[in-house]
């Protein structure tokens, strides 16, 4: 057997795991990491049992609100989050998409209000299971896979 890279341990804070390679960095910016001065590890291409890779990002000494996290449903619906404490999983969850989401994402409709006048975005969540939102304002459909955050 190969020696395994293991990445860092945490005394506390928040360990978001099973993250899709492909929306490891949508985590970062959505939770705006890169703000932060706390001590971030970022692990991606990893190997997972239950995806054939995975993104792994871990923040020391910040524990996020609940909006803050449900952000990350929109670009990663089953990721894990790992709220750690004195070395222990104290709390483990997913994440789970809110009814609405606001100000994270733009419309897709160039006619929409939104992209017109500076106001906020604002979308109600139709199909959680598939991520599907529509715009409060122009009722345009948006799909997972076509969504651009802010």
């Amino acid at each position: 057997m190969g020696k395994e890279l293991q990445v860092a341990a945490l005394e506390n804070g928040t360990a978001i795991d099973h993250i899709p390679t492909s929306a490891v960095f949508k985590v970062v910016s959505l939770l705006q990491l890169q703000r932060l001065n706390n001590r971030i590890t970022i692990g991606n291409n990893l190997k997972s049992n239950k995806m054939k890779s995975k993104g792994i990002i871990k923040v020391a000494d910040k524990f996020f609100r609940e909006d803050e996290l449900n952000r990350i449903a929109l670009v990663a619906p089953n990721v894990n989050l790992n709220i750690i404490r004195n070395w222990e999983v104290a709390e483990k969850r997913k994440v789970v998409l809110p009814d609405e989401i606001v100000e994270i994402m733009k419309c897709n409709n160039p006619k929409c209000i939104t992209n017109n006048e500076p106001m906020k975005t604002w979308f109600h969540v139709i199909d959680k299971e598939n991520v599907v939102l529509q715009c409060h304002y122009c009722e345009l459909k948006i799909q997972k896979d076509e969504v651009v955050l802010l």
